[in-house]
C-alpha cells in the first residue's frame, strides 16, 4: 500500500517530507506484496524511520526487505494465519495475483489481502487480486465486515490482465460473494488501485467510471460505494 515517490531534489525531497509530516501518527502498517506500485522502499524507510514503533503485517518473504529499511517489529504470515495487536485481530487472507520485484524473483514471495478485526467492527482489504472463489470463504471465517477495499482499475487486456486485476464487474461480483455472510449488515465497498499509476490500456478515468455503472446496475445504494479522492479521508465509526 505504499505510496511511490519521485527521486528527490532538493524541492521534492522538501516536499515529500512535507506530504509525509502531514500522516497522522502510525502504529501499524499491512503490506499485501513486493511490487513497487505496493511496496516502496524509500517510503518504507522514511515511516519506519519517522515511526520506530510501528508493527508490521507481511506475507511471507517480505521480513528482510521490511528490516534493511529499518523496520522493526515485523511478521510474515501465510493466507489464514493470524496476529492480535491490542483488541486488533488480523488475518492474513488469499489473493490472486503475483509477486517479483525483478525477472529473476518472481513468486519468490507471497501475495495476499488482510481482514481487520476490532471488538465493534471488521474491515477487509483485498490486496492487488483477480476475482477468485475464495471472497466467499473470506466473508464466511472472517466477516462479516463492515468496510471492504477492493480494487478496480489496471485491467486491460483482459486476455493479460484478467488472472491478476479485477475490472469493475469483477468487483461487484466479488462484492456478491461477500454479500453470503453479510447477514444483512451494511457493507461499503471503498474503491481501490485506480488512477495513481498508469499500469494499463484503459484510461485512467475509467474505472471509477465503470464501477458506479455496475454498482448502480447490480441495485446497490449509491453511498455504499466510497470511490474517495487522493488523500481523502472519510469517519463511518
Amino acid at each position: 500500500m505504499g505510496r511511490a515517490y519521485e527521486l528527490p531534489t532538493p524541492d521534492r525531497g522538501a516536499q515529500r517530507s512535507h506530504r509525509s509530516h502531514r500522516l497522522p501518527p502510525i502504529d501499524a502498517v499491512v503490506l499485501s506484496h513486493d511490487h513497487y506500485d505496493h511496496l516502496d522502499a524509500a517510503t518504507i524507510a522514511h515511516i519506519a524511520g519517522r515511526y520506530p514503533a510501528v508493527a508490521w503485517f507481511a506475507p511471507l518473504g517480505l521480513g528482510s526487505f521490511l528490516r534493511t529499511r529499518g523496520a522493526r517489529e515485523v511478521t510474515e504470515r501465510d493466507w489464514w494465519e493470524e496476529s492480535v495487536i491490542g483488541t486488533l485481530r488480523l488475518t492474513c487472507v488469499p489473493a490472486q495475483h503475483f509477486s517479483g520485484r525483478t525477472l529473476g524473483s518472481r513468486n519468490n514471495t507471497l501475495w495476499c489481502g488482510w481482514t481487520l478485526r476490532s471488538p465493534d467492527q471488521a474491515l477487509f482489504f483485498a490486496g492487488d487480486t483477480a476475482l477468485h472463489p475464495e471472497f466467499g470463504t473470506i466473508g464466511q471465517r472472517c466477516g462479516p465486515f463492515d468496510v471492504a477495499i477492493l480494487p478496480i482499475g489496471a485491467y486491460e487486456p483482459r486476455w493479460f490482465m484478467g488472472s491478476v486485476h479485477m475490472n469493475p464487474e469483477d468487483c461487484v461480483k466479488a462484492v456478491a460473494q461477500l454479500a453470503t455472510a453479510q447477514n444483512g449488515r451494511r457493507l461499503i465497498v471503498t474503491a481501490a488501485h485506480w488512477g495513481t499509476f498508469k499500469l494499463t490500456d484503459e484510461p485512467m478515468d475509467e474505472p471509477p467510471a465503470r464501477m458506479r455503472e455496475q454498482w448502480r446496475a447490480a441495485g446497490h445504494a449509491a453511498n455504499d460505494l466510497w470511490i474517495m479522492r487522493h488523500g481523502e479521508t472519510r469517519t463511518i465509526w
